[in-house]
């Protein structure tokens, strides 16, 4: 007879919730909204998005589909998977903002239902349905579908790892399909990010095997089906950049992967406790849940029935990756980034527990306390929009202050139908208030403040004057500036210095423009395209 399983699938009576055909078109709508819609209204914003999106265009250019070139020089920072994304799509739709984050949307359409597909899985219809909802509607999925980063394509991919991974433990024998899947996601996660998904998987199983003792279970995922596909799709690119260019292996592995994690070399370092607030903006607007899943894991451990559950397998991967880079010299909010699918898929099973208990006060307060999140998130907008000292004044514009308006009432709203005693209504409510406000950021807010965040308005507006001859300089410009400015003009910018013989065109800013006063240089503003970029003409 075969032993049992190491993870149990759900009860029959957990599948008993049915879900309307209203509430089905929701989830299209929600996942539609904040997925999908507006990819291409904000210009390429800081400085890895209009290198990666140039890397890509070359790519489509050149066909050269195994060195990834910045301005006709390897570059190695990251390996392939999101430039052959977006090098396809540029081929298909053209280059794009929207081409260019159509990898990123997609990646967080394959995470919704990855770990859509896992709580239907193990915990029923109802908990599938509420991961649907609360997934796209997450600020980090919102945020980071609309990167043109190889962020979301890595978490998805892990995510997809990990359900795979589930699938095969949940089983008394694996089938073909499960191992060749998780083999093949964990392959093509670390095409997308390099080894750091081979440690991120690594670690949250060794953490699962530790926490569960079931310590034969961990060779379920190393069957000869699960290392073949994995190797199948990870390994000939990387051995083809190897064989073609002989500094590969040095610089990808050595210089971007184990020195970014030891020292301070890429000047990215923060406190040990930086990832804490990071997860909890993350998760916005559902980081009130946290209380109800903390409560719910305290008694699952009290009461012993734990090692074979599937929230201990999930809380692994939810949480490895957040202590992992918490070690690490090198902190960016997007390291984390894989702990959000995981993580929502433990607050949907928390939540549709209680909105299932007869006793409906236990879902009254959680949801209540998501509605509330809105106001507090409205007062965090209108600070940041403040800060941002727009020449156009945005953050006293009427369409953003519409916006804040509608989320304090209808956060308000939503908080007053959950205790009422109303709570899925309130929480459906909630899913479709960010989905409105997602809407209406993308039609209003975000193309005012855009001159602000990105080089694009800024590189239309270069006069024709400057862009004949030898082109504009950059002088003191930040980096995020200068690296949009070479995407949209289609060239590497030189940098300009003061003892430059011939007069010429520069982009730099306010206190370029005080440096190059101080140094007794003649120059005119020719154009203020943002507080960040002016256009300087240097006389002779």
């Amino acid at each position: 007879m075969d032993p049992a399983p190491p993870l149990r699938i759900r009860s029959p009576e957990e599948g008993g919730t049915q879900i309307s055909w209203v509430s089905a078109l929701l989830v299209l709508v929600v996942a539609g909204v904040c997925l999908l819609n507006g990819l291409g209204v904000l210009g390429l914003v800081g400085p890895d998005e209009p290198r990666y999106m140039a890397i890509s265009r070359a790519m489509a250019a050149t066909g050269d589909w195994v060195t990834p070139r910045l301005y006709g020089q390897p570059w190695f920072e990251k390996p392939v998977l999101y430039y052959w994304a977006a090098a396809a799509a540029f081929r298909v739709y053209g280059t794009s903002e929207t081409a260019a984050r159509l990898p990123a949307a997609l990646a967080a359409l394959l995470a919704t239902g990855a770990v859509a597909w896992a709580a239907l899985r193990a915990y029923g219809l109802d908990a599938a349905w509420l991961t649907l909802l609360m997934m796209p509607a997450t600020v980090a999925t919102v945020g980071f579908a609309r990167a043109a980063t190889p962020d979301m394509l890595f978490s998805a991919l892990l995510a997809a790892a990990a359900v795979s991974a589930a699938e095969i433990l949940e089983k008394r024998r694996a089938g073909t399909a499960a191992r060749l899947a998780f083999g093949a996601f964990l392959g093509a996660a670390t095409l997308a990010k390099g080894p750091a998904a081979l440690v991120l998987a690594g670690g949250a199983v060794l953490f699962w095997t530790l926490a569960s003792r079931q310590w034969r279970a961990v060779f379920r995922l190393t069957h000869p089906a699960c290392t073949s596909a994995f190797l199948v799709v990870a390994v000939p690119w990387y051995a083809l950049c190897a064989e073609r260019n002989p500094t590969f292996l040095r610089t990808f592995f050595i210089e971007h992967n184990f020195a970014r994690y030891v020292t301070t070399i890429f000047h990215h370092e923060q406190r040990f406790w930086f990832f804490g607030p990071i997860l909890l903006a993350a998760i916005v607007p559902w980081t009130a849940l946290l209380l109800p899943l903390a409560a719910d894991a305290i008694k699952m451990l009290a009461g012993g029935r734990w090692a074979d559950s599937p929230a201990l397998f999930f809380g692994c991967w939810a949480i490895f990756p957040v202590l992992f880079f918490s070690f690490s010299e090198s902190k960016l909010p997007g390291y984390i980034l894989p702990s959000v699918p995981p993580l929502v898929l433990l607050l949907a099973t928390s939540l549709a527990r209680r909105l299932q208990d007869a006793r409906p006060s236990r879902a009254r307060w959680p949801v209540a306390l998501v509605g509330c999140t809105f106001p507090a998130l409205s007062v965090a907008a209108l600070y940041w929009l403040r800060g941002l000292r727009l020449e156009t004044n945005v953050a006293q514009t009427r369409m953003p202050t519409g916006l804040l308006t509608l989320a304090i009432l209808g956060g308000l709203a939503c908080a007053f139908l959950a205790i009422a005693g109303r709570p899925r209504c309130a929480f459906t409510a909630t899913a479709a208030l960010m989905s409105v406000l997602v809407a209406g950021a993308n039609a209003s807010l975000l193309p005012r403040i855009d001159p602000l965040l990105s080089a694009r308005a800024a590189a239309r507006a270069t006069t024709p004057e400057a862009l004949s001859d030898h082109g504009p300089s950059v002088f003191k410009l930040d980096r995020s500036w200068e690296y949009g400015l070479d995407f949209y003009l289609d060239r590497e910018l030189p940098e300009w210095t003061p003892t430059a013989a011939r007069p010429g065109w520069v982009w730099t800013n306010a206190p370029g423009a005080a440096a190059l006063e101080k140094l007794a240089i003649r120059d005119s503003v020719v154009l203020r395209a943002s507080p960040h970029a002016w256009l300087v003409h240097i006389e002779p």
